[in-house]
Parts: C-alpha cells; structure tokens; sequence
C-alpha cells in the first residue's frame, strides 16, 4: 500500500529541506530555481514505488526523483516535480494503477 501526498505551491522552506534529501543535481537545480510548482510525495515497498515511478513519468510530463530519509530500507519515498496539473495528473495515474494492481491479487 502506497502513502500519496500532494503538495502544491510549496514554501521556500519546503524547497530547502528537499534540496538537502534529493541526490539528483537537475532535480535540486529546479527546486533551487523554484521551477517546481507542485510536489508529488509517495512512499511504501521499493517494488510498489519504483512501479509508481514508472506510472508517473509514461503519464505525465513529470520529474521523478528518491528522497532520501531516515525510514528503514524496505521502505523508500519518491517526490515526483513538475506543475500543478501534471504533477495531479500523475498522482491520479498512480491511485488508479494501485487500485487496479489491488484487485489483480
């Protein structure tokens, strides 16, 4: 099971933490540049997320990303960037891939 969060119109404070959590130097350039209008944040198992990360950037002109936090391994957290209705877009993409996923099993 996949926890999802939108985060839209995120502070410059919001940015910085990002900023320090994110590896990825294009991802942290455009938080820096404040080219990131919406935030989409999703964690669970390392299989259900890198799945989920596949579903939001075949949907939606996103920009998919690990955060990194202090959570045990088995657990892993994507921040998926872009503006609000791609980033919508792509979270909507998600639930619905999850939802269909649920009942196949």
């Amino acid at each position: 099971m996949l926890t999802v969060k939108i985060l839209n119109s995120p502070s410059k404070g919001t940015m910085r933490i990002l900023q320090r959590k994110v590896c990825d130097e294009q991802i942290k350039e455009m938080l820096q540049d404040e080219k990131v209008r919406a935030i989409g944040l999703v964690q669970g198992s390392v299989a259900d997320v890198i799945m989920a990360a596949d579903v939001a950037e075949k949907t939606s002109n996103v920009e998919i990303s690990e955060i990194n936090g202090n959570c045990p391994q088995h657990i892993t957290m994507i921040g998926i960037f872009g503006d609000i209705a791609a980033v919508n877009e792509a979270i909507n993409a998600i639930k619905t891939w999850e939802k269909e996923d649920t009942t196949k099993k």
